[in-house]
């Protein structure tokens, strides 16, 4: 049992300071031994378990998300956070005014989703991109459509910077979000030939006469098979004459097959595809060698397997053992191949097993930078510019977006084709995101929006924390409100023995609740009293500071 040790820093101090070690070390847990599979989740439908399917399918789980998914039954509540969103309206032009430059192409508060290229802006067309899609992820909505946006992006990843048009990355985006919750050779096919991919990875210059393996090998070793699945140089080499003759309009974000230069003989394929042999076409009819391509792909058991160990990484735990493996890997795989690769009976069967409730895969994943910022937006109900105050809620989204930057996670932007190492680099994996660098990042982002915000001309984007402690259900006990922050920030228990130490930020050095019910009360009597509004304030910062800086808080 940890125990709390006695803050030395004063309760009103605002002063940057190191994390201090607030609990002694705890031992080292056991190896995990987790036995449950993908059978149905038989415990109990309550706060905690809410809690902990939201943390991991949404950006920062609110008050009112809980109380909407506690109404439901368990089945309920698995079904509704798998229905899709459909997409925000498309980008505009909200960069102007802040940066000083018009857009010769584009009036502001128009789209340029199909203006022509134009170089003195087409970096703001990128950020502005970029902040549309924080924007559609912070909106507050239940459903896993957001996350599964994210996670294909870092699965069949790009990078906007590489490509440099703003234009052909949010085709890029809406593909993959038309496709999240679809079917995933569908969207394979759809981003094979996507414009964005198509000159990312070299697709828009493979031709017979100088065949390009660049896609063909990423193909199968990063978005299908797994590096060691067993297909060979010489697959990487038939699969990129099979992908020949993919065009791009350089005029507008489309692509478009060009038989002229496409390889028409015959592609043979070893003997990890059983030898197969996709017969060359000419003509128009060479476009249908991708179908035949992607049945190959799609044809061996360890597409299936692969996919389902990303998902799991990225929803559940890094660490694949045999036991996982064999009872819920395998089984997830199975159920994807008989559904024909639809992805919405796998998240499905995931959520809904005693595996994904199991303990011991609560509070076992460290967030990104992505779930850290923008869940504590969501999580905290920060209130940005109105969507008609194009500039200042552009630069709201851009204060984020830099935040994120700093943390390791540029949205857009992983560091290479394989996406974000967190996700896929052993052993560390989502330590990854936890540097010398990045965890003062996130102390420091959390303090400015307590107690300073971000301004942009005359409007602040801060955390509030009355309007916040506002929504819960007794913020004026003081018992209670600790209780609910708890349950609402933490994905496991937090010791008793925190407890006196929390109640001093609302107590202030008293020993009577009475100090925080009365400085409560009188705040709601006066909602205009400077002196009344700044007394409950300035305690509930610390308050919040404490907690947005514990060890624990980085986990979901």
């Amino acid at each position: 049992m940890r125990t709390v040790k006695t803050p030395g820093i004063p309760v009103q101090s605002k002063e940057r300071r190191p994390h201090p070690a607030w609990f002694e070390a705890a031992p080292m847990p056991d190896p995990r031994e987790i036995l449950t599979g993908l059978e149905p989740y038989s415990g109990p439908w309550d706060q905690a378990a809410v809690l902990h399917l939201l943390r991991r399918t949404q950006f920062g789980p609110t008050t009112s998300d809980v109380k909407a998914l506690l109404k439901m039954s368990f089945e309920e509540a698995v079904q509704h956070i798998l229905v899709p969103h459909t997409i925000a309206p498309a980008p505009v032009n909200n960069y102007s005014v802040a940066i000083e430059e018009p857009d010769p192409e584009v009036p502001f508060g128009k789209t340029w989703i199909n203006a022509p290229f134009y170089l003195e802006t087409e970096y703001w067309r990128g950020v502005s991109l970029k902040c549309w899609w924080i924007d559609s992820m912070l909106q507050p909505r239940q459903g896993i459509h957001e996350k599964m946006w994210l996670f294909w992006s870092n699965h069949l990843a790009i990078q906007f910077e590489a490509l440099f048009n703003a234009r052909y990355c949010y085709r890029y985006l809406t593909t993959l979000h038309q496709h999240s919750l679809g079917n995933f050779k569908a969207m394979v096919k759809a981003i094979t030939t996507d414009p964005a991919m198509l000159i990312y990875l070299n697709g828009a210059l493979n031709e017979a006469s100088a065949p390009d393996e660049n896609y063909a090998r990423e193909l199968q070793e990063l978005f299908c098979l797994g590096l060691g699945s067993g297909f060979t140089e010489a697959d990487v080499r038939a699969a990129a004459r099979v992908l020949t003759g993919w065009r791009v309009d350089w005029d507008f974000p489309k692509s478009a097959f060009d038989p002229w230069v496409h390889d028409t003989e015959d592609k043979q394929f070893s003997a990890f595809y059983d030898n197969a042999l996709i017969k060359g076409r000419t003509g128009i009819d060479g476009k249908q060698e991708l179908d035949d391509l992607l049945e190959l792909l799609f044809s061996r058991d360890a597409c299936a397997a692969f996919i389902c160990r990303k998902l799991y990484r990225f929803f559940v735990f890094h660490d694949i053992d045999e036991a996982t493996e064999t009872n819920v890997i395998q089984p997830l795989a199975q159920i994807f191949r008989e559904n024909n690769y639809d992805i919405l009976p796998v998240l499905k069967a995931l959520f809904s097993s005693a595996h994904f409730f199991d303990p011991l895969n609560r509070a076992t994943v460290i967030k990104g930078p992505m779930d850290y910022v923008l869940g504590l937006n969501r999580q905290c109900k920060v209130v940005f510019p109105e969507k008609t105050d194009l500039t200042n809620r552009f630069q709201a989204q851009m204060n984020m977006w830099y935040w994120m930057v700093d943390m390791l996670q540029d949205a857009g932007d992983p560091p290479n084709v394989a996406g974000w190492p967190a996700y896929y680099q052993f052993p560390q994996y989502d330590k990854l995101w936890i540097t010398a660098s990045t965890l003062p990042k996130r102390a420091e982002h959390t303090d400015n929006m307590i107690y300073y915000g971000y301004p942009s001309n005359d409007y602040l984007t801060a955390l509030d924390v009355v309007a916040m402690v506002k929504t819960l259900n007794q913020p004026s006990d003081p018992d209670l409100l600790i209780d609910e922050l708890l349950t609402l920030f933490f994905p496991l228990p937090m010791p008793e023995t925190l407890r006196p130490v929390l109640k001093d930020f609302l107590l202030t050095g008293q020993q009577s609740d009475y100090y925080w019910t009365q400085a409560w009360n009188a705040y709601l009597q006066a909602p205009n009293d400077e002196m009344a509004r700044n007394t409950v304030e300035s305690r509930l910062q610390n308050l919040f500071r404490f907690l947005l800086q514990l060890e624990e808080y980085q986990l979901m």
